[in-house]
C-alpha cells in the first residue's frame, strides 16, 4: 500500500514537471473557465423565464418537467462539449511534451479542432449518462441519490482515459470509452489514489486559503471596508487560481497514465525504472 503511494505521488510530481515546463498548458482550464460562465449565464437566464411563464396548473407542471429534462441534457451537452474540447487540447499539447516538444496553445487547439466531431459524440454519450444519474437524483429518494452517486463516480473512473485515447488513436468515442474502461482494470489501483491524492491536496490547500483569507478580511474591515472588499476579491481570485492549477495538474496526469501504461515512456526528469511493473495487467500477474 505505502509503495502504491509512493508510485501514485511520482505521478502528481511528472504531472507538476510538465506543468512548470509549458506553464501555457494552465491557458487551457482559463479558456474552458470562461467559456462555460458565459454559457450558463446565456442558457439559464432565458430558461429560467420560459419556465416560470410555463409553470402553474397540471399541464403546466408536466410540460415544465419535460422540458427540464430536455434543458438539461442540452445544457449537459453543451457543458461537456466546452470541457471535452480543452481537455482535449491539453492533453494534446501535454502529449507533444512527453514527446520532447515544445507545444503552443495554437497546437492544442489545433488538436481539439481535427477531432470536434467525436468531441461532440462523446458529449452526447456523457450528457445522456450525467441526464440519467441526476433523475435518479432528483426523483428516486435516497436509495436513487446513492445510485445516482455511485454511478457517477462509476462512469468517471470508467471514462477517465477517454480524452487521451481520442488524442492519440483514430477509434470513435464509443470505442474510447470501451478501451478507457478496460485500461481501468490496469490502472484502478493508481488512478483512484493517485487522483484521490490529488483532490486532497488541493481540497486542503483551499481549506488554508479560505481560512487565512477570511481572517485577512475580518482584519482589514476593521480599517477600511474598501480594503475588505480587497481583500474578498484576493480569495476569490486565489481559490479560482488554485482550481486551474488543479485542472491542468488532472489533464496532465490523464496524459501522463495513459502515456505510461500504453507505451512504457514517461517524462525526462522521471524515474520510470520505479514504475516498471506499476501498470501490469493482472492476468499477467496470475501467470
Amino acid at each position: 500500500m505505502l509503495e502504491r503511494l509512493k508510485r501514485s505521488w511520482q505521478l502528481i510530481k511528472a504531472s507538476w514537471a510538465v506543468l512548470r515546463t509549458d506553464k501555457e498548458l494552465i491557458l487551457f482550464p482559463i479558456m474552458s473557465g470562461v467559456v462555460m460562465i458565459i454559457t450558463t449565464i446565456t442558457f439559464f437566464l432565458p430558461a429560467s423565464i420560459i419556465f416560470g411563464l410555463m409553470s402553474g396548473g397540471r399541464d403546466g407542471e408536466t410540460t415544465s418537467s419535460i422540458l427540464g429534462v430536455v434543458g438539461m441534457f442540452i445544457y449537459y451537452l453543451i457543458s461537456y462539449t466546452i470541457i471535452t474540447y480543452f481537455n482535449v487540447g491539453l492533453v494534446g499539447a501535454a502529449m507533444i511534451r512527453l514527446d520532447g516538444g515544445d507545444p503552443t496553445l495554437r497546437e492544442g487547439l489545433r488538436i481539439a479542432n481535427e477531432r470536434l466531431n467525436k468531441i461532440v459524440v462523446y458529449a452526447a454519450i456523457s450528457a445522456t449518462v450525467g441526464t440519467i444519474l441526476q433523475m435518479l437524483r432528483e426523483r428516486g429518494g435516497i436509495i436513487g441519490s446513492i445510485v445516482g452517486s455511485l454511478g457517477g463516480l462509476a462512469w468517471n473512473l470508467a471514462s477517465f482515459f477517454v480524452v487521451p485515447i481520442l488524442v492519440l488513436r483514430d477509434v470513435s468515442p464509443w470505442e474510447a470509452v470501451k478501451e478507457s474502461t478496460s485500461l481501468l482494470k490496469k490502472t484502478w489501483g493508481e488512478q483512484v489514489i493517485a487522483g484521490s491524492g490529488m483532490g486532497i491536496v488541493f481540497t486542503f490547500l483551499s481549506i488554508a486559503i479560505v481560512i487565512v483569507g477570511v481572517f485577512l478580511v475580518v482584519a482589514l474591515s476593521s480599517i477600511s471596508g474598501t480594503l475588505a472588499a480587497i481583500g474578498v476579491v484576493a480569495l476569490v481570485l486565489a481559490l479560482l487560481t488554485l482550481g486551474v492549477i488543479s485542472s491542468a495538474l488532472n489533464g496532465i496526469f490523464q496524459a501522463v497514465m495513459y502515456r505510461y501504461v500504453e507505451y512504457g515512456t514517461a517524462p525526462t526528469d522521471y524515474d520510470i525504472e520505479s514504475l516498471r511493473g506499476v501498470f501490469q495487467d493482472k492476468n499477467k500477474n496470475k501467470n
